[in-house]
């Protein structure tokens, strides 16, 4: 619609024919509405009892997983308010690795309890000021009944990796699981000199199977590669290996511009030929006479050069990808060479390598001082599954690292959300004002974590809250929730266990989104109130379009 403002009898025409404005509490419903929708889809996936999507996009591709950011990121989201809510677990997934859906979740329930606000005329600053406020308090809360952890106590990270994995693929074999996350991250932690310890991810590759149990996942020193040997003559095993890493083809090398030959004999012919033979056996004698045992080619190797290769006992690959060629630059020490005249002993590598033909995989071990990396090689029965098991031990070794750096944990199962939420509260009789309320708001949303859990798991979340009152207002300070059996127990001594810094990141990613919502109060767009065109009904995975002035998300969840 069109804005106008009568000047001198006539209307002035303020914004143009296809805009849409929205303004005061339409515009703040309609983004409480947009933020609720998206927190609402992934409440479901919350807690060990969490349910799963499946996400179909537009291609035809099949996505099942109860990972909160995955969801946001593959749903067709049409939104601007609905895409800032997005960003809250994108940011909480950068951040921390693992508690999207909790910081979403708090997100959407902030958003919910400044509405019932609203209708009682408090001032979208007077809850801003609140929240803010109570978020800092909550922060600080969280610290104060935060538990040390030691870097080397391996049994309390492996609780807090298997607490990660609890509700995702990777549970039914979590421990297992668990002690492979535990060790691949020890394995790449370091004292720095001040004492802290620092865990360094990018030495850990993973790497998936398909076709054998997840219990038989492995964590190996070194590199893995889903390649097989160029030529059959070639050995399998190289033991203490020189290793060259090559990014150029092993090849005859392609003219600038296409040039057309004219043979007048068989003789010319087979000159051409021998050139290009000789062409060929000089790269592969230059790589011989370094003394390399294994390449392994970024590029193509020609079938004449794996022959060659192959006589002279050298193992070779093509076509490994530019990932695994740097990954293998740390295991093997060696670098990623773009011209066979620049080989020498100080550009060529070491490890022992090894072909397994069950597997069909090369096994890199390094060996050296300069060798460092290690590799998850995560099994499974389907790519579904496969997929699903890398989330969630990519959110297990994010969250342990976290904690490993950060040296705090928490009792999980809701223990700190009631905790935070009663300190909270006492906190809102010290303020003054229309913020009380909101902070007492805030206090509510906290706790919608132990509800969600209770009903995902088929509980009354009314009875078990009132429950947990009782118990931290009787100084339990770690009583939460068992969903398995529905009571309330101890549930740091029953070894559910949080990172410190995931809550604590969710608690302020929270926040500010909320309060980035809560500050609008006027929507002016340019044209359809959506972030791109339009879209065929459904959209990517059949979720539906969320755009729309009346905060809509089409047919989404």
């Amino acid at each position: 619609m069109s804005q106008q403002q009568r000047m001198g009898g006539q209307p002035m025409i303020i914004l143009g024919e296809d805009s849409q404005r929205i303004k005061d509490r339409d515009a703040q419903s309609h983004n409480i509405a947009a933020a609720k929708a998206v927190a609402e889809s992934v409440r479901s996936t919350l807690g060990p009892k969490g349910m799963d999507k499946m996400l179909v996009s537009s291609m035809g591709d099949i996505t099942v997983t109860n990972d909160g950011v995955t969801i946001l990121q593959e749903m067709d989201i049409d939104n601007p308010t609905a895409e800032m809510i997005v960003q809250v677990a994108e940011t909480q997934e950068d951040e921390a690795g693992d508690g999207t859906t909790t910081a979403v979740s708090i997100a959407g329930e902030l958003l919910k309890n400044a509405e019932d606000l609203l209708e009682q005329d408090i001032h979208p600053t007077a809850m801003i000021k609140g929240f803010h406020l109570a978020s800092e308090r909550a922060r600080d809360e969280v610290d104060n009944v935060a538990h040390d952890v030691d870097p080397e106590d391996a049994e309390l990270l492996k609780q807090v990796a298997e607490t990660s994995m609890t509700g995702k693929g990777a549970e039914l074999d979590k421990d297992v699981l668990a002690q492979l996350v535990v060790d691949a991250v020890q394995a790449v932690t370091v004292e720095a000199d001040d004492g802290e310890s620092i865990v360094d991810l990018e030495y850990v590759n993973i790497k998936t199977q398909t076709g054998r149990a997840a219990s038989e996942s492995e964590l190996l020193n070194g590199g893995v590669i889903n390649k097989s040997p160029e030529h059959d003559d070639m050995p399998h095993v190289a033991d203490d290996a020189t290793v060259l890493l090559l990014n150029e083809a092993i090849e005859i090398e392609d003219t600038d511009a296409d040039a057309n030959l004219q043979l007048d004999s068989p003789d010319q012919l087979k000159t051409f030929i021998d050139k290009e033979e000789a062409q060929i056996r000089e790269k592969v004698d230059a790589i011989a006479d370094a003394g390399v045992d294994v390449v392994f080619c970024q590029k193509g190797i020609d079938d004449l050069a794996e022959h060659f290769l192959a006589k002279q006992g050298i193992l070779g690959t093509s076509r490994v990808k530019k990932k695994d060629l740097s990954f293998l630059r740390e295991v093997t020490g060696g670098d990623i060479l773009s011209d066979l005249d620049a080989i020498d002993d100080a550009t060529l590598g070491n490890a022992n390598v090894e072909y397994n033909d069950d597997d069909g995989l090369f096994y890199i071990e390094g060996i050296g001082e300069d060798a460092h990396g290690v590799t998850l090689l995560l099994r499974g029965s389907t790519e579904h599954v496969v997929d699903e098991l890398e989330r969630g031990i990519g959110d297990a070794l994010d969250v342990v690292a976290q904690t490993v750096s950060d040296g705090r944990v928490l009792a999980g199962g809701g223990a700190v959300e009631v905790e935070v939420a009663r300190r909270v509260r006492e906190y809102a009789d010290s303020v003054s004002g229309r913020e009380q309320l909101a902070v007492e708001a805030f206090a509510d949303a906290l706790e919608l974590v132990p509800r969600v859990l209770s009903e995902n798991a088929g509980l009354d979340s009314i009875d078990t809250l009132v429950d947990l009152r009782a118990a931290h207002d009787e100084g339990n300070e770690t009583a939460g929730l068992d969903v398995f059996t529905g009571d309330v127990v101890d549930t740091f001594e029953a070894g559910v266990v949080e990172s410190a810094h995931a809550k604590q990141q969710a608690v302020s990613s929270a926040t500010e989104a909320a309060n980035l919502v809560l500050k609008i109060d006027d929507i002016i767009a340019a044209g359809d109130l959506s972030t791109e065109g339009e879209e065929p009904e459904g959209g990517a995975g059949g979720m539906g379009g969320m755009g729309g002035m009346g905060g809509g998300m089409g047919g989404m969840m």
